[in-house]
């Protein structure tokens, strides 16, 4: 009975033995390799975002997190953290309880140079060293976005999220470009965790993003930030803006707003300051929409700058009554002179000369309720109501600048179109691209058509000059030794909480040199309550970042003859 017994326990053994070995010996092997083979990723390398000389902007830095299996560290738990104290800057007491326990994945510290975990194969790897003691402690490699200047051009170029992927701003709108595809490495490891030897490694290399180059200017975005902001402290707005384009190319050398976020740790303000408000954010651009008008006047023949325009202290039309910003008698003014000192009434009186439906055309020609053409996330079209909509009172409303909405890239472009002799140019922001391979590709300028005559446009760059000049709405405003023009703005806000209009939003364009016009300068300021005029709050602004801009660019004084046209009718100016 002892041999039958012994007998048939061998059996169940052998039976046991043969399911291991023959029938599921083939699945079993793979199952062990499966548990021992690890696949990880290897993140590729974000491209870079860099200024038009090639400075970063936003740049990716390898670190390491350091991490720690408490299983195969075991009961050298507290000899590890006294070792790891100095080299992870840490308390042995904060890091002793991450070290003891049963849990197989624990982090220690994240974020760490890579000199560290060198710092900690080269303690394990020392003869005079237990190196038992880091057995269970590893490392992951991988990338973090790094924004060398801070708050600098934040609003643009925005940052990414804890997974790397763009969050906000030009990070998320070129994500595709940037992020570059991953990569693996896949190899068999020991009950310890470490990688056998003589394993066989499969690597797929990353492949690493595409470089950005913008066409900002990290100088100027640097000097028109700091503009911005102090003026922004001093009149206590709710914010300001800040454009500078390149006529005739539509490069944007710089687009700021003001207060700004450090996008290194974008937490520590509410989510609406990350808002790149100068293509984001729709507003009524009151008087600097005069140029439109104006411009379309001259361009119909109906005008010309020395032509009469009587303007009443009151103006009635339909259901409203207009007025100036400052009380009047009747004034003979010219149409020069309806420019220079921004009056609403002459501007209403001398569109009329055109009429409302040519007066549309040329909005939309200069872009109102169009894209601008920069690609960017969230960027706004603005608004003009299609004259089937109008009521009685919109077409002399919309002459002078309320009852539409543009962006500040919009009001700032233009400018620049009347720079360019009437021709608009799509703005961009993006110089060229540089792939992995090492091919590069620049953006052209886009023209968008003509809007106004060569003509035209020369008389308005003249025209513009008066603002600056003596009895102008910015006199004293210009760059000294170099010939500008401008236009003031001083517009309703309206206020879509309360739905209504509440406080004012306070701007100024300006273009130099005015008789070859380079660059177009604007600035806004919006719901300001020290002071509220374009003249005192945003053309001192321009006047810095025009200084600075014609400095930066090289663009030297042309040593022309300011223009001169007669404001008044009635009178030597």
């Amino acid at each position: 009975m002892l041999l039958v017994g012994f007998g048939f326990l061998l059996s169940l053994f052998g039976a046991r033995l043969l399911e291991l070995q023959a029938i599921r010996g083939d699945e079993l092997a793979a199952s062990a390799l499966g548990q021992r083979i690890v696949t990880s990723p290897i993140p590729a390398t974000r491209g870079k975002i860099t200024d038009n000389k090639g400075r970063p902007l936003a740049v990716s830095v390898e670190v390491r997190d350091i991490t720690a299996d408490q299983q195969v560290v075991g009961p050298d738990g507290p000899a590890a953290a006294e070792v790891l104290s100095p080299i992870l800057e840490m308390p042995a007491a904060e890091l002793e309880p991450l070290l003891t326990g049963t849990k197989r994945f624990i982090y220690l510290k994240k974020a760490v140079p890579p000199q560290v975990w060198r710092d900690i194969q080269t303690w394990r790897a020392d003869a005079n060293n237990t190196g038992r003691v880091l057995q269970g402690i590893f490392s992951e490699r991988r990338t973090i976005r790094d924004y060398p200047n801070g708050s600098l051009s934040a609003g643009v170029v925005g940052f990414v999220n804890d997974e790397g992927r763009g969050a906000v701003g030009l990070e998320y709108g070129l994500d595709a470009e940037l992020a570059g595809t991953p990569g693996s490495v896949t190899y068999e490891r020991s009950a310890e965790g470490t990688e056998i030897p003589t394993s066989d490694v499969q690597r797929v290399d990353p492949q690493p993003g595409t470089d950005v180059r913008l066409t900002l200017d990290a100088d100027l975005q640097w000097a028109a930030q700091n503009a911005v902001a102090a003026m922004v402290k001093k009149s206590k707005s709710d914010f300001g803006m800040a454009v500078v384009i390149e006529i005739g190319t539509g490069r944007v050398l710089a687009m700021v707003t003001a207060p700004s976020f450090d996008p290194n740790d974008p937490g520590k303000v509410k989510p609406e300051r990350w808002t790149n408000r100068p293509v984001t954010w729709g507003m009524e651009p009151g008087s600097t929409a005069k140029l439109m008008s104006i411009s379309a006047v001259l361009d119909q023949g109906a005008l010309n700058p020395r032509s009469k325009v009587v303007v009443p202290g009151l103006l009635t039309r339909g259901s409203r009554v207009f007025r100036d910003s400052h009380a009047h008698g009747i004034e003979q003014l010219t149409l020069a002179g309806v420019l220079a000192e921004s009056s609403n009434i002459g501007t209403i009186l001398a569109s009329e000369e055109i009429g409302g439906r040519k007066l549309y055309d040329y909005l939309k020609a200069y872009g109102v309720g169009e894209p601008s053409g920069v690609d960017y996330p969230g960027a706004q079209t603005g608004y003009v109501p299609a004259p089937s909509d109008w009521s009685d009172s919109t077409f002399p409303t919309l002459a002078f600048g309320q009852g539409m909405s543009l962006t500040a890239l919009q009001i700032a472009n233009i400018v620049a179109t009347i720079g360019n002799d009437g021709v608009r140019v799509q703005p961009r922001l993006i110089d060229g691209m540089v792939r992995p391979d090492g091919t590069s590709t620049a953006t052209a300028p886009v023209e968008q058509g003509r809007v106004i005559s060569r003509k035209t446009a020369q008389t308005m760059q003249r025209m513009m000059q008066l603002v600056l000049q003596e009895g102008g709405t910015a006199a004293g405003e210009g760059v000294p030794g170099y010939l500008m023009g401008g236009k003031t703005g001083t517009a309703l806000r309206y206020d879509e909480k309360c739905g209504c209009y509440s406080g004012y939003t306070a701007s100024f364009l300006g273009m130099a040199p005015a008789d070859e016009p380079r660059l177009a300068v604007g600035a806004w300021f919006d719901h300001p309550r020290a002071g509220y005029y374009g003249s005192e709050l945003a053309a001192p602004v321009v006047k810095k970042i025009m200084t600075a801009a014609l400095a930066s660019q090289n663009i030297p004084a042309t040593g022309g003859k300011p223009a001169h046209f007669p404001l008044r009718a009635d009178g030597p100016r």
